[in-house]
């Protein structure tokens, strides 16, 4: 089981940074749909674990769809919970009976709200006794009046905008709770509308003709702001690192990094705690906490909830393993209280299998006064593969340790 020592230091250098994950699995659902996986441009030469379920799973997908015999598959979203919950629905549309299995996490990680969201649209889900996977799904879905709760994950819409466009009929989605994860919602519309879908937004929610055709366009996958948030918190915190060919005009909610750092470093009142409310970028708090827990004054993450349904329970993962190095974090409800330092001491923290976890790691390992040894450090490899590679080629002292 492979580890990673990474010692104190600073970066220096050139980098582009990884697609956009959110981006790249939006872009393949639509050119799939439109016929032709090849018409995405910009995913690199070493794709993400979740990328490569999701074009695996829409290969499986497509072919079935297009088979007279409509033969039941399996489709593995191993562990990624955007191609889960983006495809159901879209596999209901195309009338496919599948069934969603998957690894790690995904399996526990909440699904139930499909049953309420699809049900009597003319599909059926079966769920496992506990869990929601292995998933199986039958019948063909139906246009109609969709109401969705958009405080759980904004996954849930997204699917259903990407599926209703296939469906005879004109249908409506109403939120019933407030949008968080908005700016993916927007993002997903925004693809739609380089395919050639039009998606009428509402005071309440959307609008979707039916059916729809995808017409076939190139599509070049953005570069990514929540992974460049490593780098530009590695910035932060005192390396010189460029980045190229991030886009100054994106639907990315995680563009934000750059506001929030901004804000870090603004002079406060004694005692006045910085606010960073995480309900539109969860996938930052992790290295947001690095720079916070590195920057003297509280800050205070609010709004962390959904974090606990993450490929880790996020928000006590967060905290453990950052303390565990020598942060000073504490947990009152879904808000992570930080008190700033200077540097921490150092020491052995486990990623729990959370990408994002590690890579925070090894950003704060930069600042420690002896350094960060990160067990399951190749949890990387879901998002962000090349990660360590790239670390290294910036300067960074960072050795593959293997354990038994």
């Amino acid at each position: 089981m492979p580890e990673r020592l990474i010692r104190p230091g600073h970066l220096k250098g050139s980098l582009t940074p990884p697609p956009s994950k959110s981006d790249a699995h939006r872009a393949l659902i639509c050119a799939a749909l439109a016929g032709d996986l090849a018409l995405v441009h910009g995913i690199g030469l070493h794709p993400s674990d979740d990328l490569i379920a999701t074009k695996h799973c829409l290969q499986v997908l497509m072919q079935a769809a297009h088979n007279e015999h409509r033969q039941p598959v399996i489709l593995d979203c191993h562990e990624s919970g955007t191609t889960l919950r983006l495809l159901i629905p879209v596999a209901a549309a195309l009338g496919v009976t599948a069934t969603f299995i998957g690894s790690g996490r995904l399996p526990q990680r909440p699904l139930q709200e499909y049953q309420n969201i699809l049900g009597g649209k003319g599909v059926e889900l079966e769920f496992p006794t506990e869990g929601s996977l292995p998933l199986t799904i039958r019948g063909r879905l139906q246009s109609g009046s969709f109401h969705v709760p958009g405080h759980i994950s904004s996954q849930y819409l997204s699917g259903l905008l990407l599926a209703l466009p296939l469906v005879e009929g004109d249908s409506t989605i109403e939120l019933t709770s407030p949008l968080e994860s908005a700016p993916y919602v927007e993002m997903t519309r925004r693809t739609l509308s380089e395919f050639g879908v039009a998606v009428t937004t509402t005071e309440a929610g959307f609008v979707i003709s039916g059916p729809q055709k995808l017409t076939k366009t190139t599509y070049t996958v953005e570069k990514d702001y929540s992974q460049a948030a490593f780098w530009l918190t590695a910035n932060y915190l005192g390396s010189e690192i460029k980045l190229s060919d991030l886009p100054v005009h994106s639907a990315q909610g995680d563009r934000a990094i750059l506001t929030i750092l901004a804000g870090l470093k603004r002079p406060r009142a004694a005692g006045e705690p910085y606010i960073i409310d995480s309900a539109q970028i969860p996938d930052l708090v992790p290295i947001l906490a690095v720079a916070a827990g590195m920057t003297p004054g509280v800050t205070r993450i609010i709004n962390g909830a959904r974090l606990r349904l993450k490929e880790s329970d996020r928000l006590t993962v967060t905290a453990a393993v950052l303390n565990a190095i020598g942060a000073d974090i504490t947990i009152e409800g879904d808000t992570l209280v930080i008190k700033g330092q200077h540097m921490w001491t150092g020491g052995q923290a486990d990623s729990h299998g959370d990408h994002r976890i590690a890579m925070a790691l090894a950003i704060a390992g930069l600042s420690t006064q002896h350094g960060v040894t990160i067990s399951h450090a190749g949890a990387v490899r879901k998002s962000y593969p090349d990660f360590f590679q790239e670390f290294e080629r910036l300067g960074g002292d960072c050795h593959e340790l293997h354990v038994g």
